[in-house]
């Protein structure tokens, strides 16, 4: 599974605490951690948590990755800007219990944390915890087990009403303000992990005019 990684603005001095923090989890489980950064305060390029939400439904929608993690100072920003992405389910995650059944209830593909709001002593540990619970086991099995076919089938009914009430990716990219787009899509290693992993030709064609 490839893993995008992207911090916001506020709090982008946190990036290697947590890009480190997930790559001691999900490597030896054999997927792959993409950083788009913001890598720290000071880039060229800053990510608000708007753009965060949507870069997250361009690698989402495009195969470019396959799960996001991301966060603001309270998760909660960059939560309500990912699900409003198509194709984007995103679950606010606190601690590893949070984790454990977001992934077997809601089998969502990203997850927001908050990075500044309770981000004290041994954070770094409640982190990987958290990874843990997400990605070292196969998810959507249900929680409690009596329960998976309900929720298997109520996370189908919430798959169908997200297509209908959201435009498909491709026009969103279109219609959005193109230069937040631009911003959003101006990370310094944005070109270089996108377009070597993006499966979606028509998305990865509209970015490249943008970029």
């Amino acid at each position: 599974m490839k893993i995008a990684l992207i911090t916001e603005n506020s709090q982008a001095a946190k990036n290697a605490t947590i890009h480190s923090a997930l790559t001691a989890v999900a490597e030896p489980l054999g997927h792959e951690v993409f950083n788009y950064g913001m890598y720290s305060a000071e880039d060229k390029a800053s990510l608000t948590y708007v753009m965060n939400g949507l870069l997250t439904g361009i690698l989402l929608n495009s195969g470019a990755a396959d799960f996001v993690v991301t966060g603001c100072g309270t998760g909660m920003g960059s939560m309500l800007a990912c699900n409003a992405m198509p194709g984007v389910f995103c679950g606010l995650i606190i601690d590893p219990t949070d984790a454990f059944l977001f992934a077997q209830i809601n089998d969502g593909n990203a997850i927001s944390m908050p990075y500044a709001k309770g981000f004290g002593w041994a954070a770094e540990l409640n982190l990987q915890d958290v990874y843990r619970k997400l990605f070292e086991g196969e998810s959507g099995l249900g929680y409690p087990k009596e329960r998976a076919e309900i929720m298997a089938r109520n996370r189908g009914i919430l798959r169908d009403l997200k297509a209908v009430t959201c435009h498909d990716m491709l026009t969103v990219l279109k219609s959005v303000d193109q230069d937040l787009l631009k911003a959003a899509v101006a990370g310094e290693r944005f070109q270089e992990y996108f377009f070597a992993n993006a499966k979606d030709a028509a998305i990865a064609d509209y970015i490249r005019t943008v970029v």
